[in-house]
């Protein structure tokens, strides 16, 4: 059936402006359906239909000078002389020389390697737009007032909210990824059926989670592997280690065997440094430090219980700490007591692998990292401060301290790009952002993430990004301004020598404090020393004067009381 309109328009009209008018409707044509093909119409099960969903791409070749390589062999004497030309002889070079300056083939070789040389220099002249030319000139942010700006909000899919116990950024800093771990680490709080899944996310997509872990038990951190960042390595809270591939499944490739695993939830991991990139350890608060390599997890490598020396109560690890700016073989471990354990694991001797103990905070360490400017300074979060050490074992004391919070802390780290910033969250949902290079005594940024407790932080590589996890499960992803994250010209070497102040100031008082107990025990000493030369003669010359200044005697006391009234009455 086939439709035609005819549509017509005078000659003297062509070019004009049409004039459109509203009109009613008109019936063209009706078309009926044919019953006929409804009734032989059969559906189909299965439908298989193929899609092309691939972008389309060009195709470009380009023809590309051709590299031969060649194997020559040169005799290494001096100049490359022939075997018939005396190199030490003055006359035999000059005269050699200028017969090679005066053949023809050796200006031709000249020249063609002229024009090769001249287009190395002409590609080096040219200009790289990859190359950032002003890489040394830094901007003056102090006029500009500190502020931070949230990003994006990853929430907990789940129904039963869970806290974000552990957050860690992707090695690479430019990839914006980040692994968090949820579970309720309360002792028997945890509801049934709590999901066990925890997420990796994606900053440009925060609606759904890029990757789901799936262990056998909550996850209590985790962290990505630093050679292959498809490897997540996560300590549980049954006290297995397992480590997941993003590239094989949702569940756990392997995991540790109950029986050889820790017997408390492994609450800190950490990737160690090796050829293979498979090895790394674990600690918990039964006291042991286990290394394990991810090759073959039926055993542990090597464990160490975590005790002091010539003491055999072990006590419980909350936090480590691993930097091979330290020493691939040197790490450090927060306890449950409030102390700092420096250790060496390749010691001489087993006992000697705890260098020593730092004591200082009245709760649970929740914090603990090196300075990444500095590896002999490191800080340490607790109770209501944050703490500055030196490794130095003359030095048993902080040589900072920040003022007592009214709530508890509850994590921080140093800035990786700013050698005297670092972070502290807290109980109350805030956020302290202190920086030493301007004031000591207070944060020079606090900002409220949350009304709920803050429970993990981590910091990106490049330091102007932040993840703070809450209490609901929540973690705010925060943007630092350039003041925070971009170091002043001359603020490492101003932080650097005023922790060395500090050092030294500590050094001083410690050295005063014992000077004053050597000479408070000498000068006891020579009291009872005096006391001790009193010979009976001075005692018997002290005790006549004693009675002549009373007005009685010997005689007189020993004769009673009543003549004692006498002499008295007279």
């Amino acid at each position: 059936m086939e439709i035609y309109h005819q549509y017509i328009k005078l000659r003297k009209q062509f070019g004009r402006w049409p004039k459109f008018t509203d009109e009613g409707s008109e019936m063209l044509a009706d078309i009926r359906p044919n019953e006929d093909h409804g009734r032989e119409y059969i559906p189909r099960n299965p439908v298989t239909t193929v899609t092309q969903c691939v972008p389309e791409m060009s195709e470009h070749e380009a023809n590309t000078n051709a590299v031969i390589l060649v194997n020559k062999a040169m005799s290494h004497v001096e100049g490359g002389w022939p075997k018939d030309v005396d190199y030490t002889e003055a006359e035999h070079t000059i005269r050699y020389r200028k017969k090679v300056e005066k053949d023809e083939d050796y200006i031709k070789t000249v020249v063609q390697l002229g024009v090769s040389v001249e287009d190395l220099i002409k590609q080096n002249n040219a200009v790289d737009i990859y190359q950032e030319y002003f890489t040394n000139v830094t901007t003056d942010h102090t006029s500009e007032a500190p502020h931070v700006k949230t990003v994006t909000v990853f929430k907990d899919p789940n129904s039963i909210k869970r806290s974000a116990s552990y957050v860690n950024w992707h090695p690479d800093g430019a990839v914006p990824k980040v692994v968090i771990a949820y579970s309720i680490l309360q002792f028997q709080q945890q509801p049934a059926g709590m999901p066990l899944s925890s997420y990796i996310w994606d900053v440009n997509n925060p609606n759904t989670p890029e990757y789901e872990m799936v262990p056998t038990s909550q996850i209590c951190c985790a962290k990505f592997n630093l050679k292959d960042n498809n490897l997540v390595g996560a300590g549980q809270y049954n006290g297995q280690m397992a480590y997941f591939d993003v590239r094989k499944g949702n569940g756990p490739v392997e995991a540790t065997p109950i029986d050889f695993s820790h017997r408390d939830p492994v609450y800190d991991f950490a990737w160690l440094q090796s050829k293979t990139g498979t090895e790394c350890m674990t600690v918990s608060t039964d006291g042991m430090i286990f290394w394990w390599d991810i090759r073959k997890l039926a055993e542990c490598v090597e464990s160490m219980p975590l005790k002091e020396k010539n003491s055999e109560n072990m006590v419980g690890g909350v936090v480590l700490e691993y930097d091979t700016n330290a020493g691939p073989t040197n790490f450090m471990v927060g306890t449950e007591q409030g102390q700092i354990f420096s250790c060496n694991r390749k010691a001489k001797n087993p006992v000697d692998r705890v260098k020593y103990v730092l004591s200082g905070h009245h709760g649970p360490i929740y914090g603990l990292r090196r300075n990444p400017f500095n590896s002999k300074y490191f800080l340490s979060i607790g109770d209501w401060t944050a703490r500055v050490w030196v490794e130095d074992t003359t030095v048993k004391t902080p040589i900072l301290t920040t003022k007592y919070h009214p709530t508890y802390l509850t994590g921080g780290t140093w800035s990786p790009s700013r050698p005297g910033v670092f972070f502290t969250i807290k109980m109350d949902g805030a956020l302290d952002v202190w920086d030493l290079y301007y004031k000591h005594n207070e944060p020079t940024l606090t900002v409220q993430v949350s009304d709920l407790p803050l429970t993990a932080f981590a910091v990106q590589e490049s330091g102007s990004t932040v993840a703070v996890g809450t209490a609901d499960g929540c973690t705010s992803v925060l943007h630092l301004s350039a003041g925070l994250s971009e170091a002043a010209p001359s603020e490492k070497s101003a932080i650097s020598a005023m922790l060395e102040r500090e050092q030294t100031r500590e050094k001083n008082l410690e050295k005063a404090i014992k000077e004053a107990k050597v000479k408070a025990r000498k000068e006891m000493a020579r009291k009872d020393e005096v006391t001790d030369r009193v010979t009976e003669e001075q005692l018997r010359a002290l005790e006549d004067e004693f009675f002549k200044s009373t007005g009685s005697s010997m005689q007189t006391l020993a004769g009673g009381g009543s003549s004692a009234v006498d002499v008295g009455a007279e």
